[in-house]
């Protein structure tokens, strides 16, 4: 049983298996078309329904060369009853993107042959293999008590297991902000363990290697970075800083408010971002974008 829960939960902690769970809600679907709907390898899709079957969360079928999936019955047994209430309970752009839907419904109108075509261009694809540990976030600014504790304190409570957050400033304050944690606290976000700090403790033999690396202040990324071990992607994702702000507490607060809102939309697009067909080059300019993009 504990091992059936294991592997039940690591089968829904991953945003592809998930797409493919919201896809699979419309019906039953060849392994061709979840592939050119991802745009994934097939081989990378196979893993994927491979681990999902292996999790009792799906059904497959054979007929002549083709091979179907469908979800398997909630009644199936408690694991697969309660990873389906959790996927029922995210909202429908969380998990399956509107080009996800558009595309599946202009497949729909394919033969199989036409869409078997499309799944074999994607076989082209070089892609790394799937990454079991989680990617490394490190966020930064000057004094590491305000924006880059609401980034990582953002990420760490976004559920994805994929990425780990942390934070650090160029040159610490020493304590975070009183008003910045007040307001996590009141959004319901764990406030355990965050501290200002240095980033050289980051660039030291032992420390976590970090993945990517974000600037949240211009400050910041302005000044000479250590060298980080494992060289991360680098990107700058500027916001205010509630710390520098001269006002009512009130007005502070919504300050804060705001520039959460921002950090999560980064951070909402950032985690979307389809690691796997993406190269080193690509996925700069998809974060330097992210960076630049104006919250509405």
């Amino acid at each position: 049983m504990i091992e059936t829960l294991e592997t039940t939960a690591k089968a829904v902690a991953d945003r592809t298996r998930i797409r493919i769970l919201k896809l699979l809600e419309g019906g039953e679907l060849c392994v061709c078309q979840i592939v050119a709907v991802l745009g994934l390898a097939p081989a990378t899709v196979s893993k994927h329904l491979s681990l999902l079957k292996g999790a009792g969360l799906l059904r497959a079928r054979r007929d002549g060369r083709w091979a179907y999936y469908r979800l398997a019955d909630r009644g199936a047994s408690p694991f697969v009853a309660g990873a389906r209430g959790m996927i029922d309970a995210l909202p429908p752009d969380d998990a399956v993107t509107a080009g996800d839907r558009a595309r599946l419904a202009q497949i729909g109108a394919m033969t199989m042959t036409e869409v078997c075509g499309i799944a074999a261009d994607s076989s082209e694809r070089k892609e790394p293999p799937m990454r079991e540990t989680p990617y490394n976030v490190l966020f930064l600014c000057t004094g590491n008590s305000a924006r880059s504790i609401l980034a990582e304190a953002l990420l760490n409570a976004s559920g994805d297991q994929r990425f780990r957050a942390f934070s650090a400033g160029s040159h610490p304050k020493g304590g975070v902000d009183p008003t910045v944690l007040a307001v996590l606290r009141q959004k319901g976000l764990a406030t355990e363990g965050l501290r200002s700090k240095s980033w050289d403790e980051f660039a030291v033999p032992g420390a976590p290697a970090m993945d990517f690396v974000f600037t949240v202040c211009d400050d910041a990324a302005g000044e000479v970075c250590p060298i980080w071990p494992g060289q991360p992607i680098t990107a700058h994702w500027g916001v205010p800083d509630p710390a520098a702000f001269q006002g009512a507490e009130a007005e502070k607060r919504a300050l804060c408010g705001e520039v959460m809102r921002m950090l999560a939309a980064r951070i909402g697009h950032f985690t979307a971002l389809p690691f796997a067909s993406l190269d080193r080059s690509s996925l700069r300019k998809r974060l330097d974008a992210i960076g630049k993009e104006r919250s509405a």
